[in-house]
């Protein structure tokens, strides 16, 4: 029976094979003429998708965690706007912003993801900018604000902070077109504090990165909070 099928399928095929070659349209043969479907455009990826893919996860920095920042009490939040942030020298205001994790310049979106370890705690902030020349000129609003920055300034927002000095030092590691760092200290219940920034600017992406020792405040001791360099290197790599 088997046999029987299978030969008759070879005859149906033989025949149809057969008129096929005679001449005339088939179904397949009128099929391929008439226009075809285009295939559907692919999906747009947004800024904030594209932002969640370059930044670091845990699984690039083994053994420590990374973490999206919870949503403070209001009582603790500094600024949640760089509009909400009063300056006493402006062309150190990209300063005040990197510090607090608000965006510098005019970015079309921005995503902050923090690294929590015993000594200190690192932010990293990305923000993507749409317009040609955005990325390099808040690129350039940071170095300009380091180097007017003199003997330190002071940031109003909810409450005031009293930055005593500013000073530019080498990058823990640099990356893309431009790179810069720079450490800042202040006072805090008359103990000072020193608090680690570097930025890197990459095509049409800034990323900051700041350390502060937070336990050391509420000790009441000395605290310095360098970067850790294998956040920044493993973050600079996603950058490309």
């Amino acid at each position: 029976m088997k046999r029987a099928a299978l030969a008759a399928s070879a005859l149906s095929l033989m025949s149809l094979t057969t008129l096929t070659a005679c001449g005339g349209d088939t179904d397949a043969d009128a099929a391929a003429d008439k226009p075809q479907p285009t295939a559907s455009p692919a999906k747009q990826v947004t800024p904030a998708e594209r932002l969640a893919k370059l930044v670091i996860t845990k699984a690039d920095v083994p053994g420590l965690d990374v973490k999206s920042p919870s949503e403070p009490d209001d009582t603790y939040v500094f600024a949640k706007s760089p509009d909400d942030v009063t300056v006493d020298k402006p062309v150190c205001a990209p300063l005040a912003h990197a510090m607090n994790q608000l965006a510098v310049g005019s970015p079309v979106t921005d995503l902050t993801r923090h690294v929590p370890q015993s000594d200190r705690f690192t932010y990293i902030t990305l923000m993507l900018y749409s317009a040609p020349g955005k990325a390099e000129s808040a690129f350039s609003g940071l170095s300009k604000g380091v180097d007017a920055r003199g003997d330190g300034f002071t940031a109003k927002a909810k409450g005031s902070t009293v930055y005593d000095s500013v000073t530019a030092e080498k990058p823990v590691a640099r990356a893309g077109e431009e790179s810069l760092a720079f450490r800042a200290t202040t006072t805090f219940r008359g103990i000072t504090h020193t608090m680690h920034t570097q930025a890197v600017h990459k095509g049409d992406v800034v990323a900051v990165y700041f350390s502060v020792n937070g336990t050391a405040m509420i000790q009441d001791r000395p605290g310095d909070a360098k970067l850790p360099a294998a956040v920044v290197k493993a973050q600079n790599a996603k950058l490309g």
